[in-house]
C-alpha cells in the first residue's frame, strides 16, 4: 500500500496525487476527467470509466471439425459469465452443424445473447439485455418461486405416480440455470465497471451475496431434479404408502425452512434466520426414520428412496445454508 499525504490548494480544495503507474496502465492524459465515487464503507472509488453504458469486451474462439462440442459450449456459458458483450465464433472452413446446433442451443439457454451476424465461416453473438435494467431482487425471486413450484410438483408426482408431471420438473431446472447464470454476469460485470453498482444502487458487498444466494437456489434445484428422477424410477415399482406418507412431512419441512430462509433475506430478519437454522435437525431425525423403514423394501425402490430421502434433507441444509448468508448480511 502506497501512503499519499493530502495536501490543500487554494485554501478550501484538497488535493491528493494518482500513482504514476496506474495513470500508464490505464492510459490517463492530461485533463482526462475521473470518476469518483464515495463507497458505504467510507472509501473512495476513482476510475476511468464514465460511459454508463457497458464497456465492449468481445471474445473469439476457433472451432473445427474436431471441436468438442460439450467443451464448446462450456466455454460459451463462461464467456456469457464473465461479462463478455459480443462473442465470436470463426472456422478456417464452413462451420459444422454440429458446432452451429450448439450455438444455437447456448442462445436458447442464456437471457439476452441473440446471433447479430453470420457467414459460412463466422457467428457473431451479441448481448442485447441491459443488465442494470434486471434487478438482482427480482431474479432471486423468480428463482424461488420456480424451485418451490418443481418441489410441490415433485413430490405431487411421488404421491400421485404422475410420470409426465416429474418429467416437467426436469425440465424446468433449465430456467433455473439461465437466471443463475444471469446473477453471475451481472456480478461480473459490476466487478468489472463499478459504476453499474451505484445504477442499480447495490455495492460489490451486496452484488455478492446475490451471488451466494443464487448458486444456494440453483443447487436446491438439482437435487429437486434428483428427487423427480428417481420418482421417474419408482412410477412403476410397488411402493408402500407408509414410506410416502412418512416422506410429505420431511419434504414440507424442508420446503417451508427454504421459504422461510428466502423470507428472511428479503426482510434481513436476523430471529427468522436463527429459528430456521435450528429447525434443520428436524429434517435429519425425520429422514433417518424413514430410511430404517426403507430397508424393507428392495433392489431399485431402496435406491430410489434413498436418493430422494437424501435429497430432501439437502434441500433443507441449503435453505440452511441460505439462512445463514441471511444473518451474516444483514449484520
Amino acid at each position: 500500500m502506497e501512503i499519499r499525504r493530502v495536501q490543500l490548494t487554494g485554501g478550501s480544495s484538497y488535493v491528493i496525487t494518482l500513482p504514476k503507474e496506474w495513470v500508464k496502465s490505464v492510459n490517463i492524459k492530461k485533463s482526462d476527467p475521473l470518476g469518483v465515487l464515495i463507497q458505504s464503507n467510507g472509501t473512495l472509488l476513482i476510475t476511468p470509466k464514465m460511459t454508463e453504458g457497458q464497456t465492449q469486451r468481445i471474445k473469439e474462439f476457433d472451432v473445427n471439425d474436431k471441436t468438442n462440442q460439450t467443451y464448446l459450449l462450456r466455454q460459451l456459458i463462461g464467456a456469457y459469465i464473465s461479462g463478455y458483450t459480443s462473442v465470436k465464433i470463426s472456422s478456417s472452413k464452413r462451420i459444422s452443424p454440429a458446432a452451429r446446433t450448439t450455438i444455437r442451443k447456448f442462445t436458447q439457454t442464456t437471457i439476452g445473447q441473440e446471433v447479430v451476424e453470420e457467414t459460412d465461416t463466422s457467428i457473431t453473438i451479441k448481448d442485447l439485455v441491459n443488465p442494470t435494467e434486471m434487478p438482482f431482487n427480482n431474479t432471486i425471486k423468480r428463482m424461488y418461486i420456480i424451485v418451490k413450484g418443481m418441489h410441490e410438483d415433485a413430490m405431487r408426482a411421488l404421491e400421485t405416480g404422475n410420470k409426465t408431471l416429474a418429467e416437467d420438473v426436469l425440465l424446468r431446472d433449465n430456467d433455473v440455470d439461465r437466471l443463475n447464470w444471469l446473477v453471475a454476469r451481472q456480478h461480473n460485470i459490476i466487478l468489472q465497471n463499478v459504476s453499474f453498482a451505484e445504477k442499480m444502487k447495490i455495492n460489490i458487498e451486496i452484488s455478492s451475496t446475490y451471488l451466494i444466494i443464487s448458486r444456494i437456489i440453483e443447487r436446491i434445484g438439482d437435487h429437486i431434479v434428483r428427487i423427480s428422477q428417481s420418482v421417474i424410477n419408482l412410477i412403476d415399482s410397488e411402493v408402500d404408502r407408509k414410506i410416502v406418507d412418512l416422506i410429505q412431512p420431511a419434504s414440507n419441512l424442508a420446503l417451508g425452512i427454504f421459504s422461510k430462509s428466502i423470507g428472511a433475506f428479503f426482510r434481513k430478519d436476523l430471529k427468522a434466520a436463527n429459528e430456521n437454522i435450528e429447525s434443520v435437525k428436524k429434517i435429519e431425525k425425520l429422514c433417518k426414520e424413514i430410511n430404517t423403514f426403507a430397508l424393507q423394501e428392495k433392489g431399485v425402490t431402496v435406491i430410489s428412496i434413498g436418493h430422494i430421502v437424501d435429497s430432501i434433507r439437502r434441500v433443507g441444509e441449503y435453505a440452511e445454508d441460505i439462512s445463514e448468508t441471511v444473518i451474516n448480511y444483514a449484520i
